[in-house]
């Protein structure tokens, strides 16, 4: 039996709901090698023929498709089970049981998960990621005490991934700061993150990883050399738990794994949009 297969991810939205869900899934399957389609915004019967027919093309005897689906619309639900693939109906799986449950009708609005939710939700999540953005790199010292929280480590080390990450996905106010070859030979913080002590949190590396990363912007500069990352890291590190400051090693965690043990460590509130 092949060990690929093509992955449809079907939505009358932007399918972000029906690709999270399904991934997460997959990622238990490692030996599979998947071929993801995304088919969002297929709201009407036409496209949802269009949507099947481009499933179908996919289809082989001994491997069918997978679709995950989050469609609310029951006749468009209707149609893409006539496919050849194998259907994964989120709705179904979740929602009908809920309505059971509760005793209640769901809305069925399409594209319900992912809309902009009330203005002042919208506006605060709006804010988190303008804050973050302007607070990126140690840019600007102004302001740090609307920071929820301030990353610290070298650069490279994941530091502005994760704050963009917390601040789209849970509306937080994120800043961070490379630690520079000053800060290291001093042994001592920046001063401007002084009055914070107790929203920061530190991000190391790997040197071997730090090194690969380095090289890809800055190939042959003592910067991405690989003697020079051993000793940054090691400098930082030795300057982090000198001053307190929780660290995490982001070498093998995901932007999702690094920014939901921070908030965890770190005791924020999440704001779930």
């Amino acid at each position: 039996m092949s060990k690929r297969r093509v992955v449809f991810f079907v939505s009358d939205s932007t399918g972000i709901t029906a690709e999270t869900l399904g991934q997460s899934i997959l990622t238990h399957f490692p030996s599979f090698e998947f071929e993801r389609v995304l088919l969002p915004f297929v709201d009407s019967a036409a496209k949802m023929e269009d949507a099947v027919a481009k499933i179908n093309a996919a289809a082989a005897p001994a491997t069918r498709p997978l679709v995950f689906s989050t469609l609310v619309d029951d006749a468009l639900r209707s149609q893409l089970l006539n496919c050849n693939g194998m259907v994964l109906d989120c709705f179904e799986t979740f929602v009908a049981p809920l309505e059971a449950e509760l005793g209640e009708q769901a809305t069925h609005s399409v594209g319900r998960s992912q809309g902009a939710g009330s203005v002042k939700e919208y506006d605060r999540r709006m804010e988190a990621v303008n804050y973050t953005l302007s607070h990126d790199d140690g840019v600007t010292a102004r302001d740090l005490e609307e920071a929820e929280i301030i990353l610290l480590g070298v650069s490279r080390s994941g530091k502005t991934p994760t704050c963009l990450y917390m601040a789209m996905q849970f509306g937080i106010k994120a800043a961070n700061y490379p630690l520079i070859p000053e800060d290291m030979e001093r042994m001592k913080l920046p001063s401007a993150l002084e009055p914070h002590m107790k929203k920061l949190f530190g991000l190391t590396i790997r040197p071997e990883r730090l090194h690969q990363i380095r090289s890809e912007r800055r190939p042959g500069s003592v910067y991405a050399a690989l003697s020079n990352c051993k000793a940054e890291i090691q400098a930082a590190e030795a300057l982090l738990r000198a001053a307190s400051v929780p660290c995490l090693e982001s070498t093998s965690k995901s932007i999702e794994e690094l920014a939901t043990t921070i908030i965890h460590e770190a005791k924020l509130q999440r704001h779930v949009y």
